[in-house]
């Protein structure tokens, strides 16, 4: 391993320990800036392993408060939303996703685009369909928050949750070939580039496009 490697295993390690404490679940983490002086690391080292702990679940970032430990789930226990089925989640982001362009295209900086393109990077070399879906969902969720608005990030944390549901899963472990993830990596790709592009039309309708091809997979529509 590598010095720059065991000092990322060293700050894993540290958020991790931190997080099996009893009262962990809030804990406001300290800076990027200030976790790249303690681990001798450059700040995009920092921002990767948070990234990786927070599509793990393990981290929750908020816009303008901070980087929290999350509330911890115990081995088995199902999403906090046990009554939404997968229809009524797709149904949903198909109505909320495509409007939140608008506030994208406004409000996304450079570093929000950056971290979209990560997510980008992270699914497309995913060796599982466990890692595929975690980056999948944090890119969603990446776009959510370069919307710079609390309430609409708090809404992509509810989606997150129902994705969560045994039910879910189970449809999506059934559908998800290699040729489909290849097919949904091309469709982010589109999201992305419009959005960058600040062409609100044309994001509107490749979200709308690919959550008309995920539920169309899911429910054989």
């Amino acid at each position: 391993m590598t010095p720059p490697d065991r000092s990322r295993h060293a700050l894993r390690q540290y958020i991790l320990e931190r997080s099996t404490s009893p009262d962990a679940a809030g804990t406001r983490l300290p800076t990027e800036r200030e976790f790249a002086r303690q681990f001798g690391l450059p700040r995009n080292a920092v921002r990767l392993t948070l990234a990786e702990l927070e599509a793990d679940g393990r981290l929750r970032r908020e816009v303008g408060r901070g980087t929290f430990i999350a509330p911890a789930r115990a081995a088995g226990e199902e999403s906090a939303l046990p009554g939404t089925s997968p229809a009524e989640l797709m149904e949903a982001r198909l109505r909320v996703e495509p409007a939140v362009v608008e506030l994208v295209v406004v409000h996304a900086t450079a570093a929000d685009f950056a971290r979209m393109h990560q997510c980008l990077q992270r699914a497309e070399a995913a060796t599982t369909l466990a890692q595929f879906e975690l980056w999948d969902a944090a890119l969603h969720q990446a776009v959510a928050a370069s919307t710079h608005n609390t309430l609409i990030g708090r809404i992509f944390d509810l989606f997150h949750e129902a994705r969560q549901h045994a039910a879910f899963g189970k449809l999506r472990d059934r559908i998800v070939t290699e040729s489909l993830r290849l097919d949904y990596q091309r469709q982010h790709r589109r999201i992305v580039a419009a959005l960058e592009a600040r062409d609100a039309p044309a994001a509107r309708e490749a979200v709308l496009a690919h959550l008309t091809c995920a539920r169309g997979n899911l429910f054989g529509l």
